[in-house]
């Protein structure tokens, strides 16, 4: 066979010193991997059950289309927004919330059972 025709898939040869490559056709190319590129983490993010928290933490996937420098401030801007929500729910009146059920096994409910 001469040099100018490879079969497919067939190791041309290389010139000294170099290591052989595949033949051009019928082979794939390959694309180089880049470690700086934003790659999904896969995290699974379960729901709490507050819409407000779920929407912070569903913010955090916006940092898996960020390299690796821009993730500081999706962070910091969930982070602020999880603080400011616990921050309002602590400034909430103790007390029964709307839609709490009653729990007579609670040690903190009080109920006179005086006639």
């Amino acid at each position: 066979m001469s040099d100018s025709m490879e079969a497919p898939g067939e190791v041309v040869s290389a010139a000294e010193g170099e290591p052989a490559a595949p033949a051009a056709r019928g082979v794939p190319a390959v694309e180089p991997y880049d470690p700086a590129a934003p790659a999904p983490l896969g995290v699974e993010r379960i729901p709490t059950g507050n819409a407000e928290v779920d929407t912070h933490l569903g913010r955090l996937a916006d940092a898996d289309l960020l390299p690796a420098d821009g993730h500081l401030e999706v962070y910091e801007d969930v982070h602020r927004g999880l603080r400011d929500t616990l921050t309002a729910l602590d400034a909430q009146p103790p007390g029964p919330r709307p839609g709490a059920s009653h729990n007579p096994h609670n040690p903190h409910h009080q109920h006179n059972h005086r006639s």
